[in-house]
Formats: structure tokens, C-alpha cells, sequence
């Protein structure tokens, strides 16, 4: 069975669904209050008496035109304003005791106020109050500082008060629900932002994995192509570190594409990223595909914090891997790990005669290098290097080959520095 409040709030939903009902019947309640209040005298000495007057033809056409304007008050308040103010003002000036015509004005005025500017209403409602008043004052037939007449200075002022106190609710709601809605946008924007920066990272480990992978099984592919023939024990050994590079690109590549599984996906990657603690491994397999690499380790430092000590691994990679493939013949490989104070500085060096216009990313190195390539090596190390608050330099040596320096923050960009100390290398030169 429907509860009466449940009535109430369904009726209500509806007029709110249904404004021009609802000012339709709110009125109709007016026109049936002003003629109730017609019919009351309001006497002398003890308050008002109903039955001993009857109102006029006149008045009663102004009520139901007053009460006829409000039916519009939303569409078009000032004008249902005026038209309620001047059929009051009638009202004062050719009757006497006036009928309460006064109400609808004062419901013409509450919608003006709840809809404008506060300027506005109290410009208005100022208006309003003093022709009414004035009028009340000076055409009744009751001294000027009455009850009646003070009523209308009274209901008037609270008609403007209410209405611009409802208008400044509804805009201090409106301001928290925008506020809100902004504040969700500015969240999906943030989370979109952090899954394109996540998506670019993952991009450049790939970009990483695959050209340093493939390029050693190109070399060694061809190694094994040359001396297939003459020399079938080497080429099984190029064919085996071939094997060794795919199986190790195929590990590297499942560990990166891992990183986009959900949390419950079976086979989720348990290794963890490459870092300088198998720096080693990763030489071996240049000195296998025929490039000789020097190299200061970091066997004995401490450990790097993991987003530098991946950094650092990639730079190496890259670099590497590009001085395979552009240096040339007979090119050879230095890499240096140093720290110095609160920074580790990666360093590969090479002594190739090849075209430095080869190498990728070489047209942006700051050195005013200005070479051409069309590659993304160096471009994708600056980026990595630069989201860890760090610097990359690359560019061509005096006197031949390439060099590539990285200056990676050891500690946090929010943590106090120490003050720089003398350079320690991470391990010893071998």
C-alpha cells in the first residue's frame, strides 16, 4: 500500500517534471487566499474580522488578472512582475479597504530575486517596495505608519530576501557539482596521461630488446653464412649464439609484454628487469657477435635504485648495439660506470671510422652533431634518461668514433642532495 509520504514525494517529482503545473496551482492557491483575505475587515482595536465585507466586481477581476500573470512568472518574471505591481498599485488607489491583490506581487518578486542578479533585486525590490508602500500610505484611508501598511513595506523586503538567498544556494550547489565533475575529468585525464606514458615506456624497452637482439643474430647469422662452407665448427657456434640471442630477446620480450597482464592472469612475469648485476651477460654477447668491449663493472658498488639501474642497462644496450651496427670494421668499445656524489655516470665510447650520420637519433645530439639518421636510438635514451631528472650528451669524438654520456640522479629529485664527494667507480676496470 503507497504511504502517504511516498505520495507527497512522487506529486512533487511530478510538478517539478511539470513547471507549468505547478505554477498553474501554486496560482490558483493564491487567487483562493486572495479572496479568502477579501473578505476580511481589518477593523480597529482587536485584529481583523471575515464576514463583514464583501469584496468588489473590480477587485475581483484584479485578483484573478494577478493571479492569471503568475502562470507565467517563469517564462517572463519581470513583465508578470510589473503586471502583479501595477494591478496592487490599482487596487490601492481606486479601493478602500484594498483587497489583498498585494500577494501576488509578492510572489512576482520572490521569482524575480531567485533568478537575477543581487543588484537586480535590490534594485527592483526596492522599487517595488516603495511605490507599494507609498501607494498603501498615501490612498488608504488608514493612517500611514498602520499595520496594513507596514505589511506591505514588511512582506515585500522578506519577498526579496528569499528569493536572493534561494538564488545563492542554487549557486553555491551548482559551483560544488561543477567542482566535482571537474575534479572527475581532471582524474580521467590523469589516469590517461599515466597510460600513454606507461604505453611510451613499455615502447622503448621493446624498441630496446628487439634492435639490440636482432641486430647480434644479424651478425652472427652472417658469421655463419660465411663460413659455412670452410669452417662448419664456427658456424655452429655463430648458429648456437643465434639460438642464445632469440631465446634471450624471446625472455626479455615476455617480461616487458608481461607488464600489460592484470594481476590474476596466469603466468605473470616473475623475473625481474636487467640491470647492471648482469652487465656481464650482456658484453659477452657483443664480444660473441665479434666486437671487443672493455668494461669498468659494477661488481662492488651498491646496488642502483631500480628506474636508474634499468636506465642505465638500456643506455648501454642502445649504445652498443648501435656501434655494432654503424661503427664499422675493427671497431672497438669502452663502457664506464662511475658515480660521482649522488649521480652515476654512464659512458660508452667506441673508435669507429663509420659514418656518424648513421647512427640513430644522432640529429638531435646537443652537441650540434647535426647529423641525419633516421632511427630512434639516441631519441628514445634522451627521453628515458630525462624522466629520471637525468642528462644524455651523444655525439662524435675528436679524432673518430662516437661517445654517449649519461648522467643518471642516484637519489630521488625530492630528497636533499649530498654535497658532491670524488668520483668512485662502481667497480674495477678489467
Amino acid at each position: 500500500m503507497t504511504t502517504l509520504p511516498s505520495g507527497f514525494a512522487r506529486a512533487r517529482r511530478w510538478l517539478r517534471d511539470h513547471p507549468l503545473a505547478f505554477d498553474a496551482t501554486l496560482a490558483f492557491c493564491v487567487l483562493i487566499a486572495m479572496i479568502c483575505g477579501s473578505f476580511a475587515d481589518p477593523g480597529k482595536g482587536h485584529g481583523p474580522t471575515f464576514g463583514t465585507r464583501t469584496p468588489e466586481a473590480f477587485s475581483v477581476l484584479l485578483m484573478v488578472l494577478a493571479a492569471s500573470a503568475l502562470v507565467l512568472r517563469r517564462r517572463h518574471s519581470m513583465a508578470v512582475l510589473a503586471v502583479t505591481g501595477g494591478l496592487t498599485a490599482t487596487e490601492y488607489i481606486f479601493m478602500d479597504p484594498p483587497a489583498p491583490v498585494v500577494m501576488s506581487t509578492v510572489i512576482a518578486l520572490y521569482t524575480v530575486a531567485s533568478r537575477t542578479d543581487r543588484p537586480t533585486t535590490w534594485r527592483v525590490g526596492l522599487l517595488t517596495m516603495g511605490t507599494l508602500t507609498v501607494a498603501a500610505m498615501v490612498f488608504g484611508s488608514t493612517p500611514w505608519y498602520s499595520q496594513e501598511n507596514l505589511g506591505v513595506f514588511a512582506w515585500t523586503g522578506m519577498a526579496s530576501a528569499a528569493g536572493d538567498a534561494v538564488r545563492s544556494r542554487r549557486a553555491f550547489v551548482d559551483a560544488i557539482r561543477e567542482r566535482a565533475e571537474r575534479a572527475e575529468r581532471t582524474r580521467e585525464e590523469e589516469a590517461r596521461r599515466r597510460v600513454a606514458e606507461e604505453r611510451l615506456r613499455i615502447a622503448r624497452d621493446l624498441h630496446d630488446v628487439v634492435a639490440h637482439h636482432i641486430a647480434l643474430v644479424n651478425v652472427q647469422a652472417g658469421v655463419a653464412a660465411h663460413v659455412m662452407d670452410k669452417r662448419p665448427d664456427q658456424a655452429k657456434e655463430a648458429l648456437a649464439h643465434v639460438r642464445d640471442a632469440s631465446r634471450s630477446a624471446l625472455n626479455e620480450l615476455r617480461v616487458t609484454v608481461g607488464l600489460l597482464r592484470q594481476s590474476g592472469d596466469p603466468e605473470a612475469p616473475t623475473e625481474p628487469a636487467p640491470g647492471l648485476a648482469v652487465l656481464d651477460e650482456l658484453v659477452d654477447t657483443f664480444r660473441n657477435a665479434g666486437l671487443p668491449v672493455e668494461v669498468a663493472g659494477a661488481d662492488r658498488a651498491p646496488r642502483l635504485p631500480a628506474a636508474v639501474d634499468l636506465a642505465a642497462y638500456r643506455v648501454i644496450q642502445e649504445a652498443l648495439t648501435n656501434v655494432r651496427k654503424h661503427a664499422g670494421a675493427g671497431a672497438k668499445a669502452e663502457v664506464s660506470v662511475v658515480r660521482v656524489g649522488t649521480t652515476a655516470e654512464i659512458t660508452v665510447l667506441d673508435n669507429g671510422r663509420g659514418s656518424a650520420a648513421g647512427r640513430p637519433g644522432a640529429e638531435s645530439a646537443p652537441d650540434g652533431g647535426g647529423h641525419g639518421g633516421g632511427g630512434h636510438g639516441l631519441l628514445g635514451m634522451r627521453e628515458r634518461v630525462t624522466a629520471l631528472g637525468g642528462a644524455l650528451t651523444a655525439g662524435p669524438r675528436y679524432g673518430g668514433g662516437f661517445r654517449v654520456h649519461a648522467i643518471l640522479p642516484i637519489e630521488a629529485r625530492t630528497g636533499e642532495p649530498e654535497p658532491p664527494g670524488p668520483a668512485v667507480t662502481t667497480g674495477e676496470r678489467r
